[in-house]
């Protein structure tokens, strides 16, 4: 009952945080852009919450893999989340742009606590033969924060704001109630930080399948940004206006929401490897669907395809980086990676908005090309390697030859 109750609030505490991780960036665009009337100043102002994401999941991977109780620790970089965000809607358009801005680098460097800090805590909760239903309701609390979020942002840039600092908040105290790590003999035996994050990083490029599954996470993910600057262009074309592009929005969030619990309730029995390759070759499938599209029905029914292979796709993901790190160095794998995914998402929506001036199905064509290209590392990561030829040992036949 025990383990039910902490699975329970894990699930609620994540999707406080991942709603509020989906609400803060349009929510700071749109917030910049009211008060500043500048797009480049509100621009600014999403590329510092997001740059510093790839640092900071590093080393806030380290501290959570030291210390003894990472509920803690993450829920004060949740709060710590929420106060940055507080302070640049209180002083956005009374101090300098640029103050502002570094404000927002480092409240970004926290970003990575709202999802891979998250999920690297999921191990304390669950036993081993249960983690497989439990990362698929994990990577269901990111579709669940996409349908909240999309409510939530309807109310306007100040209540955005505001909505984002209170699930933030909200989400703190289940954080701080994760389990605590088995009591350790000595500080000594603890390596330097330095030490933790060389050993983080060794560990991600020298474990083959872990490299792979994080180059090709984060190759695939630069489509899914892309899908979502294409909704407002799919919404003015085939729905009536490109407000309504927010509806295939819903529709994706849906069925990703809908494709995660039914993983969760029947596991499959496919290593999550093939998983992996089977939906994104799905999502890749739906992205060119969308950018051939001749109908209303048919963009509805590519969005939903593109939905239901979302969610099995990061839970495959989890699965794969929980098989493949050492225990030890857990937290710093799942924060760097989501680290590399933040900065994809934003290199996405950048050459997804400098694509927006064509056409949509030239961004949907891109973004099946990024899943294509994900498929295509995987399979050359996955060759194996030949081993290194080694010249004979010396005998009575060669020793004498140069």
């Amino acid at each position: 009952m025990t383990s039910r109750y902490r699975l329970r609030s894990y699930l609620a505490g994540a999707t406080a945080a991942r709603t509020a991780d989906e609400m803060s960036a349009p929510a700071l665009l749109l917030l910049g852009l009211a008060v500043t009337g500048s797009a480049r100043s509100a621009a600014l102002l999403y590329a510092g919450l997001t740059i510093s994401a790839a640092a900071g999941g590093l080393v806030l991977g380290a501290l959570l893999d030291r210390s003894d109780r990472p509920g803690r620790l993450l829920g004060w970089a949740l709060t710590g989340y929420a106060a940055g965000l507080a302070v640049i809607a209180v002083s956005l358009g009374r101090l300098p742009l640029g103050a502002v801005a570094g404000v927002a680098v480092l409240a970004g460097s926290l970003a990575p606590s709202l999802t891979g800090g998250w999920t690297s805590r999921l191990p304390d909760v669950l036993a081993s033969d249960r983690l497989s239903r439990g990362y698929a309701l994990d990577a269901a609390t990111y579709s669940a924060a996409v349908l909240a979020g999309l409510v939530a942002a309807a109310a306007g840039p100040g209540w955005a704001m505001a909505a984002v600092t209170i699930l933030l908040l909200l989400a703190a105290p289940a954080a701080w109630r994760l389990p605590a790590r088995p009591a350790r003999a000595t500080l000594r035996a603890r390596p330097a930080l330095r030490a933790d994050l060389r050993a983080g990083l060794t560990a991600i490029i020298s474990a083959r399948p872990l490299l792979r599954i994080t180059l090709c996470s984060v190759v695939a993910y630069l489509g899914v940004p892309m899908l979502v600057v294409a909704c407002p262009l799919l919404g003015q074309r085939y729905l009536g206006g490109a407000a309504r592009g927010a509806l295939l929005l819903s529709v994706l969030a849906a069925a990703s929401l809908a494709a995660t619990a039914a993983l969760a309730r029947w596991p499959p029995r496919l290593p999550p490897d093939i998983t992996f390759v089977a939906a994104t070759a799905l999502a890749g499938c739906a992205y060119l669907a969308l950018a051939l599209a001749p109908r209303t029905a048919w963009v509805i029914a590519a969005v939903a395809v593109a939905g239901v292979a979302d969610g099995p796709q990061l839970a495959a993901i989890f699965a794969i980086r929980h098989r493949e790190t050492p225990r030890r160095l857990r937290g710093q794998v799942f924060t760097t990676a989501a680290s590399l995914k933040i900065t994809a998402g934003a290199i996405g929506a950048a050459v997804a908005g400098r694509l927006a001036g064509h056409s949509a199905a030239l961004v949907l064509t891109v973004a099946a090309g990024t899943q294509g290209a994900a498929l295509l590392a995987f399979a050359l990561a996955s060759v194996p390697r030949r081993p290194c030829a080694r010249p004979p040992l010396a005998g009575p036949a060669t020793a004498g030859r140069g």
